[in-house]
């Protein structure tokens, strides 16, 4: 097991994609190797991202509102 301060902090979100304590390195299943240099990297578990493997947020629900320009007072 490598020292502590060599190991790497992974978070599940439920719903959501793996933040992963960065700089890292990922391996796509078609073998293509994603770099990132950022502090916490947000890793899609979900494969609807456009940036897979990096989560893009699609994973989201979509709620569509409408706004009619009408204020409730009460």
């Amino acid at each position: 097991m490598p020292p502590a301060e060599d190991a790497r902090r992974v978070r599940v979100v439920p719903g959501g994609p793996m933040l992963v304590e960065g700089p890292v390195e990922l391996q796509t299943p078609e073998g293509d190797v994603v770099r990132s240099d950022r502090f916490v990297v947000a890793v899609c578990t979900c494969r609807r991202s456009k940036r897979f493997p990096l989560c893009d947020t699609s994973h989201r629900k979509r709620v569509r509102t409408q706004d009619n320009g009408s204020q409730e007072s009460g």
